[in-house]
């Protein structure tokens, strides 16, 4: 996946995948394409959402001192 592609452009893909498949209308085979495609973007997305939710942390850590964030580290997959 993309890594320029932004938070916002990942859930409204998201979304538009989702209510494709929730019509119906699709082959099993474009199903699971799509479906695989919503799975990379949900991961994507939570990715994001992990490193928010990280700089905020460091920011919470860090009040009544200077403000400044750290850069997130992520997580190695286990």
């Amino acid at each position: 996946m993309e890594e320029t592609i932004t938070f916002e452009e990942a859930m409204k893909k998201l979304e538009t995948i989702a209510e494709t498949l929730g019509e119906g209308n699709l082959s099993l085979e474009e199903s699971l394409k799509r479906f695989e495609e919503g799975m990379e973007l949900c991961k994507f997305c939570n990715k994001k959402l992990d490193e928010a939710g990280y700089k905020v942390e460091k920011l919470m850590e860090k009040e009544g001192s200077e403000i400044s964030v750290e850069e997130f580290q992520a997580k190695a997959e286990e």
